[in-house]
């Protein structure tokens, strides 16, 4: 079983990218996607900031797999090859200027594997495959928890994870959130010529900076990208074996 993260070793983006080179191993590194003001930092509370939504793509299916670790295919059990990445998220509802747990949500992620194939997809050669997709449960604290792998990429976008927040009341969808959250590209860089199968690949072409979904507006009036707000916190695990670690706080309305 994983462990849940309790805590975490956090470092620069020099130090991350030296891990990189000299250890053979992908340093993440980000800024986090709700920085909180100096006083919710110290008690650990998330700041109340709606998360912006986000197209949820072509590649969602509703797969319905309850699991932590979603790098394993079902299937045959095989493990999809990548570097690891451990993601904490931490689902809060805002109202009236405040956060609360948001309890017995159901947290959906999926991503593209390290050479950027979807699991699922007929047209990607993949059907019946249902690698790097899953769901969990929120809990008291609103938290859920994946194991999984640094995404790779696909053309004409920058490197990404998709995620969906849905409640119930009994068998009946009463809410639904989608969104997506991005990485620092010049990690990525490190991480893609230092790490297989990722420097397998050819170059890509589509970065932060030109992908349009990354680049859309958050309707604020502050001339944002909603991008901005979506980039991964993330950290060296306290193990070289464990990876990293990414830590997402999001903020909905339910009304």
């Amino acid at each position: 079983m994983t462990k849940r993260w309790t805590s975490h070793q956090r470092i620069s983006r020099r130090e991350a990218l030296r891990l990189a080179g000299t250890a053979g191993a992908a340093a993440l590194v980000g800024r986090s996607l709700m920085r909180a003001p100096a006083a919710a930092q110290e008690t650990g509370a998330p700041a109340c900031i709606l998360t912006p939504a986000l197209t949820e793509g072509p590649y969602f299916v509703d797969e319905m797999l309850n699991r932590t670790d979603i790098r394993t295919d079902p299937s045959d059990g095989s493990v999809r090859a990548g570097v690891p990445l451990v993601l904490n998220m931490s689902v809060q509802r805002v109202a009236n200027g405040s956060c609360t747990p948001l309890t017995g949500a159901v947290v959906d992620i999926w991503h593209c594997d390290a050479l950027g194939s979807y699991s699922d997809e007929r047209a990607l050669g993949t059907a019946g495959e249902k690698f790097l997709r899953g769901y969990q449960v929120t809990d008291e604290n609103g938290a859920v928890q994946f194991t999984t792998v640094y995404p790779g990429w696909y053309q004409g976008r920058a490197v990404h994870i998709h995620f969906k927040v849905r409640q119930y009341a009994g068998t009946s969808k009463v809410y639904e959130f989608t969104s997506q959250f991005f990485f620092d590209d010049a990690v990525t860089d490190t991480i893609y010529a230092q790490s297989a199968p990722y420097n397998t690949r050819r170059a890509r072409t589509t970065r932060n900076s030109n992908d349009g979904i990354y680049q859309q507006l958050v309707n604020d009036g502050t001339g944002r990208s909603s991008g901005e707000l979506l980039l991964l916190d993330v950290a060296q695990a306290e193990k070289a074996e464990d990876g990293f670690v990414g830590s997402l706080d999001i903020g909905v309305a339910l009304t």
